[in-house]
C-alpha cells in the first residue's frame, strides 16, 4: 500500500497549500510506493520566513552549542539506519546490503564531522599600522540556504549541506526531487527529535518550479546545488548575487599507463562503472588506455566484470540494481546507439536487461575503441558503462583527458612516482587519484572541481557557510 507523505516545513508536518500530489513508483518493482504533496510558492514563503527567524536565533549560539546539536542528530541518526536504508533502496534502486546501509550511515557522519570542525573554526588577530588599533576576524553564518539536491544520493548529498550549514548557524531549506523524497523525509524526524529550532531545516520535495521559487526568492541568501551542469547553469543565471556552492557533472578520466598494475586498474575501473549503477558524478566515465597495454587491459576488464551481479537490490548477492528513472535509461540508450554508429565495439552488455520487474535494469556494459567525439565520451552517461579509449603515449593521454569541460575527479594507474606527478600536474581536475577508482572519496576530504564544475568539502566546506567579518578597535590614547 502506497505511503502518504507530508512536507516538513518550519518544524511541522504539513500537506502544504498545493492541491495535488506526486505519485511515485519504485524503480525496483514498478509498484506505486508513495504520494507526496505538490508544494506551492506559499509553502516556500513559509519555509523562508521560518528559516530567517531560526537563523537569527542560532547566530547567537556558541560554536559548542551548535556542535552539541549536531552530535545529538548524529546519535539519533544511528537508530534509523537499517529502516531508512530499506526505503532508500526501494525508491532509488541501489543494493541494500552492498550500498544503501553504508550510504545512510555515512550521511550521518557529516554531523559528527561538522561538530568537530566548527569548534576549531577560528578567526585571526591581524597586525595593524597603528599602535592604538586592534583588528581581528570572526566567522558569521551566511543566513538562509536553499539546497537543491539530486536523486542519486537523496539523503547523503543534502546532509553534506545540512551538517556544516547547521553547525555554523545557518538555516537550510532542502529541495530533493519528488521521486526520491521518502528517505530524507523519514530522516527529517531525527531533526524534530533532536530539537532543531523550528525553521532551521525544512524539506520540500518538488520539481523545477519549486527549485526556481527558492533560487529567485528574496529571502534566500545562498544556494547549494548538486546536479547536472545544464541545471546548474540555469540556476546561476537566475540567482543574481546570492552566495553559492555548485557541484555539477563529472566526466573524469581514468588513465592506465604502460607500467600500471593492469589487474588492479581493471577491477577499480569496473567498480567505478557499476557502483550505484554508474549514477555517480565521479563514476568511471572515460577509460584512457595506452596502446601498448590495451589488449591486456581489455582482457582483465572483461574478467573483472564477472563480479557484477545485476538483480533484486534486496538480495544480498546483488551489487548492482536498476537505474533510477526512465530519462537516465533513455540517455544510456542514446549513448550506446551513438557509440556503435561511430564505430565502437560492444564487448559486453549495451542494452536494457530482460526478465526484471521494470525496464530500468541495464546490463553492465564495456565498449572498446570508443571515438573521442562520441556522446559516451563527451557527456556524463550516468549509467553502468565502461568506455575504453586509446592513447599513443602519456602526452596523448593527457590531451584526451583534458578535452572536457567537466573536471571533477580523475584517476591514474602507474607504478612510477614521477609519472604520477606528471599526470597530477597536467590533468585539469579537482582531485587526481593514483591507483584507485575515480569513484573514491571520504567524507572529510576536500572535494572540488575544475573545468566547469566546482565546490569544496571537508574543513573548507564549513568555511563556505560563513561570512568573514573583520572587527577593528581604535583604543583611547593614554
Amino acid at each position: 500500500m502506497a505511503q502518504d507523505l507530508k512536507l516538513f516545513i518550519a518544524g511541522e508536518w504539513t500537506e502544504g497549500t498545493g492541491d495535488d500530489h506526486y505519485q511515485v513508483s519504485s524503480p525496483v518493482t514498478g509498484e506505486h510506493i508513495y504520494n507526496v504533496p505538490k508544494a506551492s510558492s506559499a509553502d516556500v514563503d513559509r519555509a523562508v520566513a521560518a528559516a530567517r527567524e531560526a537563523t537569527e536565533e542560532m547566530r547567537h549560539w556558541t560554536a559548542f552549542e551548535r556542535a552539541d546539536l549536531c552530535l545529538r542528530i548524529y546519535d539519533l541518526w544511528q537508530e534509523k539506519v537499517a529502516d531508512v536504508a530499506r526505503i532508500l533502496t526501494m525508491e532509488q534502486g541501489k543494493p541494500y546490503t552492498a550500498e544503501a546501509v553504508d550510504d545512510i550511515e555515512e550521511s550521518g557522519d557529516y554531523f559528527q564531522i561538522a561538530a568537530e570542525d566548527v569548534k576549531r573554526l577560528s578567526g585571526e588577530f591581524i597586525p595593524t599600522t597603528e599602535r592604538n588599533r586592534r583588528m581581528f576576524t570572526v566567522h558569521r553564518p551566511v543566513g538562509v540556504w536553499a539546497a537543491i539536491t539530486p536523486w542519486n544520493f537523496p539523503v547523503m548529498i543534502p546532509m553534506e549541506y545540512v551538517g556544516p550549514g547547521l553547525a555554523t548557524g545557518n538555516s537550510i531549506i532542502v529541495k530533493p526531487p519528488e521521486f526520491t523524497s521518502w528517505a530524507i523525509l523519514e530522516m527529517a524526524k531525527v531533526f524534530e527529535e533532536a530539537a532543531v529550532p523550528k525553521g532551521a531545516i525544512s524539506v520540500i520535495p518538488g520539481g523545477g518550479d519549486i527549485g526556481e521559487a527558492l533560487v529567485t526568492h528574496g529571502g534566500i541568501d545562498a544556494i547549494g546545488f548538486t546536479g547536472s551542469s545544464a541545471t546548474g547553469a540555469r540556476i546561476v543565471s537566475q540567482m543574481g548575487l546570492k552566495r553559492s556552492i555548485m557541484e555539477m557533472s563529472g566526466n573524469g578520466p581514468t588513465i592506465v599507463t604502460a607500467d600500471a598494475d593492469i589487474q588492479r586498474a581493471a577491477e577499480a575501473a569496473v567498480y567505478g562503472a557499476y557502483y550505484n549503477a554508474g549514477q555517480v558524478c565521479v563514476a568511471t566515465e572515460r577509460l584512457i588506455v595506452l596502446d601498448e597495454v590495451h589488449d591486456e587491459f581489455v582482457e582483465a576488464s572483461i574478467k573483472a566484470a564477472d563480479t557484477v551481479r545485476l538483480g533484486d537490490p534486496f538480495d544480498d548477492g546483488t551489487n548492482m540494481g536498476p537505474l533510477n528513472n526512465e530519462p537516465t535509461a533513455a540517455k544510456m540508450d542514446r549513448h550506446m546507439a551513438d557509440a556503435v554508429e561511430r564505430g565502437a565495439e560492444v564487448l559486453m552488455g549495451g542494452k536494457r536487461a530482460t526478465g526484471h520487474p521494470t525496464d530500468l535494469y541495464y546490463e553492465f556494459t564495456i565498449l572498446d575503441r570508443v571515438p573521442e567525439e562520441s556522446l559516451v565520451s563527451q557527456e556524463e552517461s550516468f549509467g553502468p558503462v565502461l568506455p575504453i579509449l586509446s592513447a599513443r603515449d602519456d602526452e596523448d593521454a593527457v590531451g584526451v583527458a583534458n578535452r572536457t569541460r567537466l573536471g571533477l575527479q580523475a584517476a591514474v594507474f602507474t607504478n612510477d612516482l614521477t609519472k604520477a606527478f606528471y599526470y597530477a600536474d597536467r590533468i585539469r581536475s579537482g582531485t587526481v587519484i593514483v591507483n584507485d577508482s575515480t569513484d573514491t572519496w571520504e567524507t572529510f576530504q576536500p572535494f572540488g572541481g575544475a573545468a566547469g564544475t566546482d565546490t569544496g568539502w571537508g574543513r573548507q566546506r564549513t568555511e563556505e557557510f560563513t561570512d568573514l567579518q573583520t572587527i577593528v578597535f581604535s583604543l583611547r590614547e593614554e
